[in-house]
């Protein structure tokens, strides 16, 4: 996109700025000597010779070294920092004093030295990071480096464990601020909107200040020590009834609605923007505080709904197609498919005396969704849309997780039933995108968010695994 700056571009602008400053600071290390290694740099933050300003150019000086370090250098970087773990001996003596501890006050004093014996001299250095400028966004970043290389590098595991423990406790839900963002905010933080959106791509500068009209609403989660980088952003349009389809609800050429006049608010588009945040959740909370201070700002808003990708679908849906599934398409209906769209219709007629081997049901429906454009095609796409429709709710309400049957195996799914949602409605050609048409044959699907329901429904599918879905939904999973 040529008029907006790439992620690339942001992101060197920001380390430009910023690793000036820790050069500065690196600079005003006493007594630092030119040829210490990182090993020795990391062992004198630990020391913490000097004092607090002494300790905060050390920590700007190894933030330095890493940054401007090679892939390999990091790489080493981490290994070594990982390399910093609990003195084995120190664990094992402060234990054994643990067991040796006859009354509560002796008990109590050997549990806090076991305690500080068991903490990585790596958790305090960490912890000095966030003492510079731009430091939590360092730990943030160093994090999602982290879990790119932990999958090859079996030994950095443990580094990355113990940094999303210290990002859980420094991210937790009640440091956030949510604020909402419009086209009057920094373009900066716009350009960051652009980079960060993974659902429905923004195209240009057009494409973003009609996501950020007055029927729109864009809500952020933001961390006081990283003020202008949003954790996670969701977008709404506010439209009168549920929203079926995703271009129309993001066509550039619709009318604005009047905000007054709108009755249902309809969350499109949910973007964690932090890798390095992984695992630490805040989707959930994000949800209901915009439920919450829409209800106090919007009072005629009354419905509150996502329009939602189903992005494990097709996928799921092949592989029951390979394995033969019966239940996808009756004999009846497979039938009525060869009418519209004969088997050699492609190909042409059979050759005289050759030998024509019989389709299953299941063939048939795996012939027709690989035919190139079958959407379009009135006839055939009306046969097709009950099947898909009925396999799209079983997928949704019956199908688990590899690993675990309470958990709803679409990921997406997974996310607003977990923030207590039923499945509303499911949209027939909700995305005729590429990308619509790949990951879910064009489906999409409508997630309510009842306020008066959303703890119920919580509790019921994280304590039992049950989905909350509306009557028409159950009729269809049940192929009805």
């Amino acid at each position: 996109m040529s008029d907006i700056a790439t992620e690339t571009g942001l992101l060197d602008r920001a380390w430009r700025r910023v690793t000036t400053l820790w050069r500065d600071m690196a600079d005003r290390v006493v007594g630092a000597d030119a040829e210490e290694t990182a090993a020795d740099q990391m062992r004198a933050c630990l020391d913490g010779r000097g004092g607090e300003v002494s300790a905060r150019n050390r920590a700007a000086r190894l933030a330095q070294v890493y940054i401007a370090a090679s892939a390999e250098g990091r790489l080493e970087f981490l290994r070594v920092m990982a390399g910093f773990d609990s003195d084995t001996a120190a664990v094992r003596k402060a234990a054994e004093a643990l067991t040796k501890a006859s009354d509560p006050k002796d008990t109590q004093a050997a549990k806090a030295r076991l305690r500080r014996a068991l903490e990585p001299p790596r958790v305090r250095l960490l912890t000095q990071f966030t003492t510079i400028p731009d430091g939590m966004k360092f730990l943030v970043d160093l994090r999602a480096e982290l879990l790119r290389l932990s999958a090859e590098e079996p030994e950095l595991a443990p580094l990355e464990a113990d940094l999303k423990g210290l990002l859980a406790a420094f991210f937790d839900v009640g440091f956030l601020e949510l604020r909402r963002i419009d086209w009057s905010s920094p373009a900066a933080l716009l350009e960051k909107l652009v980079q960060y959106e993974a659902v429905h791509r923004i195209r240009g500068w057009r494409d973003l200040k009609n996501r950020l009209e007055s029927d729109r609403r864009c809500y952020a989660f933001f961390h006081p020590r990283m003020p202008d980088e949003p954790l996670i952003f969701v977008e709404v349009a506010l439209t009168q009834g549920l929203a079926d389809n995703v271009q129309r609800l993001l066509d550039e050429k619709a009318p604005v609605l009047d905000a007054a006049a709108a009755d249902t608010a309809i969350f499109y588009s949910i973007n964690n923007c932090q890798r390095g945040l992984d695992g630490i959740s805040f989707g959930n909370f994000l949800i209901k505080r915009v439920v919450a201070l829409m209800q106090q700002e919007q009072r005629n808003i009354k419905h509150f709904s996502t329009l939602s990708p189903i992005p494990g679908f097709a996928r799921w849906l092949a592989g029951q197609v390979a394995e033969g599934d019966a239940a996808l398409v009756t004999e009846a209906e497979a039938e009525a498919l060869r009418t519209v769209a004969p088997a050699h219709a492609a190909a042409g007629a059979p050759a005289e005396g050759a030998m024509v081997v019989a389709e299953t049901p299941v063939q048939t429906l795996a012939r027709v969704l690989g035919k190139r454009g079958w959407l379009r095609d009135d006839a055939l796409a009306k046969l097709v849309e009950p099947l898909l429709l009925r396999a799209c709710a079983r997928y949704l309400l019956q199908e688990a997780a590899k690993g675990n049957a309470r958990r709803a195996r679409d990921p997406v799914g997974h996310f607003h039933l977990s923030n207590g949602a039923r499945v509303e409605r499911l949209n027939w050609k909700g995305d005729t995108s590429d990308k619509g048409m790949k990951e879910s044959h064009a489906l999409m699907v409508n997630y309510l968010y009842d306020p008066t329901k959303i703890e119920e429904y919580h509790e019921d599918y994280a304590g039992e695994g049950k989905r909350a879905a509306a009557a028409a939904v159950r009729k269809l999973a049940r192929g009805g």
